[in-house]
C-alpha cells in the first residue's frame, strides 16, 4: 500500500478492523478513538511503524444509515450503509407479529427499506403466508416466500437485493445463516439445538460482497437492538396506517385509545387497520422512554 486510500470496512474485531479497498484488503488499526462498525467507509493510509498491520484508518466517512442499538441510555451503532432489511418470518419457531412491527419500526426510522422473508416454505401448507404477505404489502413492504435450506425461490430475492447492502433478522432458528450461506456461498456455521433453534456463533461482524454488487452484513450485535432509543412519534412513524388515521384525530396529543373524536380508533372498528398492528403500536409505544 503506497498511497491514502477510500474503502469499506468488511470485519470489524475490537481493536483493528479488515478493509476493502481499490488495491486489496488490508488489516488496519484505527488511529484516535473513531466509533466505527462493519459497513463504514473510511480513508486509510500506510502504517509504516507497525508490524501487524498493513494500514491505519484514519477517517470515517459520513453513513448513509445506521442500525443502533441502546443501553443505559447510551445508544451505539452495530452496522453501517445499509440499504434494505430483511425480516425472517418463520411457523417453526414461529414468529410473532410484533417482532415484524418492531423491526420495520427500526428499519424505517434508521432510513432503510425492511423486507419480509417467509422462510422455511417447504413446512408450511400451500399460501398459509398469503394473509400476512398481503397486509404488508399494502403497507409498501415487500415479501419473499422461500426455502433457504432447499434453495428454493431465491431468484428474486437474489435480483432484489443486487447493487443493495442488506442485513437479516430473525428469531434463533428462524435461517438466517443458512440463508446468508445461500446467498453469499460462505458457510455461515450455526449450532443447531434439539427444539429446532439454531444458536448464532458468530463473533464477529462480517460484510460478505457478491459478484453482482449485493453486499450482505452478518453481525451479532443486530440480536440486542430494540426500540428504548426511540421516541414516541418515531413509533408513529413506522406505522404508516396508523399515522395518516392520526393526523385526523380531533385533538393533536390523542392517546389513540378511547379519546373521543379520535380517528385511528374508528378506522380500527371500521377494519381500516389491522388489529394486531394496533396492538403492536400500543406496545411499542409503551416500551419506548418518554
Amino acid at each position: 500500500m503506497r498511497k491514502v486510500q477510500t474503502g469499506q470496512i468488511i470485519e470489524y474485531y475490537s481493536n483493528t478492523c479488515r478493509v476493502a479497498a481499490t488495491d486489496g484488503i488490508f488489516k488496519c488499526r484505527i488511529q484516535g478513538r473513531i466509533e466505527l462498525v462493519v459497513g463504514d467507509f473510511v480513508k486509510i493510509e500506510p502504517a509504516e511503524d507497525s508490524n501487524d498491520c498493513d494500514a491505519m484508518i484514519t477517517e470515517r466517512l459520513q453513513r448513509i444509515t445506521a442500525l443502533y442499538k441502546s443501553k443505559d441510555r447510551v445508544t451505539k451503532a452495530v452496522a453501517a450503509n445499509i440499504t434494505r432489511l430483511g425480516i425472517l418470518v418463520t411457523v417453526n419457531p414461529k414468529t410473532s407479529l410484533e417482532f415484524i412491527d418492531k423491526w420495520v419500526v427500526i428499519a424505517l426510522q434508521s432510513g432503510i427499506q425492511p423486507f419480509i422473508i417467509f422462510n422455511k416454505i417447504d413446512m408450511l401448507e400451500d399460501d398459509a403466508y398469503r394473509v400476512l404477505q398481503n397486509l404488508y404489502e399494502g403497507l409498501d413492504v415487500p415479501s419473499f416466500a422461500i426455502s433457504a435450506k432447499w434453495q428454493t425461490n431465491l431468484k428474486g430475492l437474489f435480483s432484489y437485493l443486487e447493487n443493495q447492502t442488506s442485513i437479516f433478522v430473525g428469531n434463533s432458528g428462524s435461517g438466517k445463516s443458512t440463508l446468508t450461506s445461500a446467498l453469499t456461498g460462505t458457510e455461515i456455521l450455526s449450532r443447531e439445538l434439539s427444539n429446532n433453534q439454531g444458536v448464532h456463533t458468530t463473533s464477529v461482524s462480517t460484510l460478505y460482497q457478491v459478484g453482482n454488487n449485493m453486499q450482505v452484513i452478518d453481525s451479532p450485535g443486530v440480536r440486542d437492538i430494540g426500540i428504548e432509543h426511540l421516541d414516541h412519534a418515531e413509533i408513529l412513524a413506522g406505522f404508516k396506517e396508523i399515522n395518516n388515521f392520526s393526523l385526523k384525530c380531533m385533538f393533536p396529543k390523542c392517546s389513540h385509545q378511547e379519546d373521543d373524536g379520535c380517528a385511528v380508533m374508528e378506522a380500527l372498528k371500521h377494519s381500516h387497520i389491522e388489529e394486531s398492528r394496533y396492538n403492536n403500536f400500543m406496545n411499542l409505544n409503551a416500551a419506548v422512554r418518554s
